[in-house]
């Protein structure tokens, strides 16, 4: 029997008892930074490429200026309305919730895809050379879901959005780690994910495992939050390997909506 995958989070300080990130409280050039993390917890008794900060995202066109301007001016009961018209499949009032009423996305990336850069973990024990294509099938399995955001993977990191790198373990009972960050029109701008090859506990993740630890690392990454449905890869216990039909259905009413409070 597979052994669950436990996400364990970091208590919010200004999003509210519930909410799946914490904010670090780092405001420089107008961004607020997140963090959030994911664990593995073994069956039995089942460091490190820091990562880099995220390049300075490409200027937008005019075209993606003009779409987000015009969502942003959306009121409030408009928005509510989209929500109550869409909500029903997915699980968004679970992150509105969690967030103090409030969505945060990246503005679309279909002809600008997000960079993402894989670092290499082969002077960590136990690596293995399948684990950077485990993390890009999690990366196009979400793309694949219907948003307006594509990604595209880089040599050097110096030309990423998002970095992805390795650690041996962490000290605590976590197995990923997600930093992100927001401006002030809760537009992401930036992230990065960490994964470990091993458990707290030394059990050695396996391939399958790095996957699934990815794509909620990446869910997160993309702006969702814990659903209470362990069929979903966003459940804060994860026991399923790929995305389900709500995760599917979330991401793409998240990405349909203007981020911000519906307060």
């Amino acid at each position: 029997m597979r052994s669950p995958l436990y996400i364990l989070l970091i208590p919010a300080i200004l999003l509210g008892a519930r909410e799946a990130s914490r904010r670090i409280g780092i405001r420089g050039q107008d961004r607020i930074a997140i963090s959030q993390d994911a664990a593995l917890e073994p069956t039995a008794a089942r460091r490190s490429n820091a990562p880099r900060s995220p390049a300075s995202p490409p200027r937008p066109t005019s075209l993606d200026i003009a779409v987000e301007r015009a969502m942003e001016f959306l009121d409030t009961e408009e928005l509510r309305a989209r929500i109550r018209r869409g909500e029903r499949g997915t699980y968004i009032n679970e992150i509105l919730l969690a967030r103090d009423s409030s969505l945060t996305r990246w503005p679309e990336r279909v002809e600008k895809p997000l960079r993402v850069w894989v670092a290499d973990g082969s002077n960590l024990p136990d690596w293995r050379p399948e684990f950077p294509s485990r993390v890009r099938e999690a990366f196009t399995e979400w793309s694949l879901a219907g948003i307006p955001v594509l990604f595209t993977f880089v040599v050097d990191s110096s030309d990423a959005d998002i970095h992805v790198s390795w650690e041996d373990q962490f000290d605590q009972p976590i197995s990923g780690k997600t930093h992100w960050s927001r401006d002030r029109r809760w537009w992401i701008v930036g992230a990065s994910i960490v994964l470990a090859l091993h458990h707290n506990q030394r059990e050695t993740l396996d391939g399958p495992s790095i996957r699934a630890i990815a794509l909620h690392e990446v869910g997160h990454l993309l702006g969702l939050d814990h659903s209470s449905d362990t069929a979903n890869i966003m459940t804060s216990r994860v026991r399923v390997r790929d995305l389900s039909d709500a995760d599917r259905a979330t991401i793409k009413l998240l990405y349909s909506l203007p981020p911000g409070s519906i307060r």
